[in-house]
């Protein structure tokens, strides 16, 4: 292999990950772009000669394991310069009706996998120093989280969950990794239109259609509100994915990089009300900016039919 620094990219095959690999192949980087699947891997290929497509699922050990052997094959002892940890799912829903598999899957992909992946690379981070030192950190880590990981948004309890865990992770792991010159950072970016968000609306409403219909109707009205201004809202954002790239970038190349990179106006809005206002000061303002809608009546329930309400009387 050339003297070209390597990185490592999960979730190319569309968005955040695709325009970050592309970014970094222009840039001058050799880029390992995970994908999951041989079309991803022909379409992220063909967008730069430097971009090199890894079958990698972040949620399955051998996979990981096999991309590390082929990474350190390929740049013997010159190690990998960064890993963006970007693979990741959005489970939107009510957290009543999300289904426990779903909300697995959602933690296994956003933070178990970030974790997994980060483990067995993390070899070939601290690799540099005695091959190509340099000024900075020898090895860098950027950690895709959202401004959700700030401030969770109702419906979206399941993605937040595993986004306020990423941004704890890549703390501790930023004060482990200092002493041994490995950067951490944290990427928050707002609302974009990528394929993660043009998803949500069909996921939601599989969702909540399988939900008993006693629970579905509570939140039908304003989940149906909150989905229509989300994707609104994804759609008027001005930020882009090269805008999220951008900061990858500098997360990669600059002397000193920052321990978070905040893209977009409404998440620097989301960190300045998560500083600043109280919890009920900020709940009213998030109420405020959804359709309230009204739940359905709950279905009428005999008293014979609540266990124990003969021993328990009607009191209330």
């Amino acid at each position: 292999m050339s003297n070209q620094r390597a990185v490592l990219v999960t979730g190319t095959s569309s968005g955040l990950g695709e325009a970050t690999a592309l970014s970094l192949a222009r840039a001058g980087f050799v880029v390992y772009a995970g994908v999951r699947s041989q079309q991803s891997a022909a379409h992220i290929a063909a967008g730069h000669p430097a971009i090199r497509p890894v079958i990698l699922d972040v949620t399955v050990q051998e996979s990981i394991v096999d991309a590390v052997r082929r990474v350190r094959e390929e740049t013997g002892g010159a190690g990998l310069h960064g890993l963006v940890n970007n693979a990741g799912i959005c489970v939107p829903a009510p957290l009543e009706c999300v289904p426990l598999d779903e909300l697995r899957a959602e933690l296994e992909v956003n933070l178990i996998g970030t974790i997994a992946v980060t483990q067995q690379f993390l070899p070939l981070l601290r690799m540099r120093p005695a091959v190509a030192p340099a000024p900075g950190p020898v090895g860098r880590i950027v950690n895709i989280s959202s401004g959700i990981g700030r401030v969770a948004a109702p419906f979206l309890g399941a993605y937040a969950a595993s986004q306020f865990a990423k941004e704890g992770v890549s703390d501790a792991l930023r004060r482990e990794l200092a002493p041994l010159s490995v950067s951490v950072s944290v990427v928050e970016p707002g609302a974009i239109m990528t394929p993660i968000w043009s998803k949500v609306a069909s996921t939601a409403s599989r969702i909540v259609e399988a939900a008993p219909e006693e629970v579905a109707a509570q939140y039908r009205s304003r989940f149906d509100g909150f989905i229509a201004l989300n994707d609104k809202r994804a759609r008027a954002s001005k930020t882009s994915p090269d805008a999220v790239a951008r900061v990858i970038g500098h997360a990669m190349t600059a002397k000193r990089p920052r321990t978070r990179y905040r893209v977009g106006p409404d998440s620097w809005g989301a960190a300045m009300a998560a500083r600043l206002l109280p919890d009920r000061a900020l709940d009213a303002v998030i109420r405020g900016q959804f359709p309230a809608g009204k739940p359905a009546a709950p279905p009428h329930r005999d008293t014979d039919d609540v266990p124990g309400a003969q021993r328990q009387g009607t009191a209330r």
